[in-house]
């Protein structure tokens, strides 16, 4: 399926293609070898699910890999997408989340599902302020200790979202609380590794106490973080 700025989104169902997709993952979470091995990709794209590469002419910048919920659940989870780093700034996760959602839609799907680092602060931005995917739940420490350059040293807490094939208008809710976060988290990392493990605590702290209270993400602003409203 064309996109837009020269690059095309296509299937990858050759040896070569999930080959080259999975040294991609290696070269974008450096540090780690097996970020996702091509005979797990081959087996996914045979079985129908989504394993897919961003190209630019035959040169590929980014990859992303999904697999199918419950049958009943009618869900696609978006396991990994990752863009070259001289690739970034381009708007290619965009372009891969609408791939996503026609790919989705032609079979059927109601909801595509996948999990992010909630102190990333960019990552938050795009997945609840642009896309508009709902906060699913806080999942603590999800993957266990990463090895990757990215996650290293860090516990793994993710936050799963889902996201509505066909949206639906929702009228806006009043802010009652706001989670902060990092304006840079890898920064920080770097930096003060006991400041951003503080960080870490103090998000899941609050993040499980409002939604254990009965409140729901209803948005993300870069100034003030997650923004909290009644269910």
């Amino acid at each position: 399926m064309p996109e837009s700025d020269g690059l095309d989104i296509r299937a990858l169902s050759s040896v070569e293609g999930v080959h080259a997709a999975s040294r991609l993952f290696d070269e974008v979470w450096t540090g780690e070898r097996s970020t996702m091995p091509a005979n797990i990709l081959r087996a996914l794209e045979h079985a129908g699910n989504y394993v897919v590469g961003v190209f630019e002419g035959e040169r590929m910048l980014a990859a992303s890999a999904a697999f199918f919920g419950p049958p009943a659940e009618r869900t696609l989870h978006s396991h990994i997408t990752g863009v070259l780093p001289s690739a970034q700034g381009r708007g290619i996760g965009r372009a891969v989340k609408r791939h996503q959602r026609a790919w989705a839609r032609e079979r059927g799907v109601e909801r595509i599902t996948w999990t992010f680092d909630p102190l990333i602060a960019r990552n938050a931005h795009f997945n609840v302020g642009v896309l508009g995917a709902d906060v699913a739940e806080y999942l603590v420490d999800q993957y266990g200790p990463m090895d990757d350059d990215v996650n290293r040293g860090d516990a793994s807490d993710r936050i799963l979202v889902s996201w509505a094939v066909t949206p639906a208008q929702i009228p806006a809710s009043e802010v009652i609380e706001a989670v902060a976060i990092p304006r840079d988290i890898a920064a920080l990392r770097r930096a003060s590794p006991a400041d951003a493990a503080r960080w870490r605590l103090d998000v899941r702290e609050r993040f499980l106490a409002l939604t254990a209270a009965g409140l729901r993400v209803s948005g993300f602003d870069p100034a003030r973080g997650y923004l909290f409203a009644r269910r």
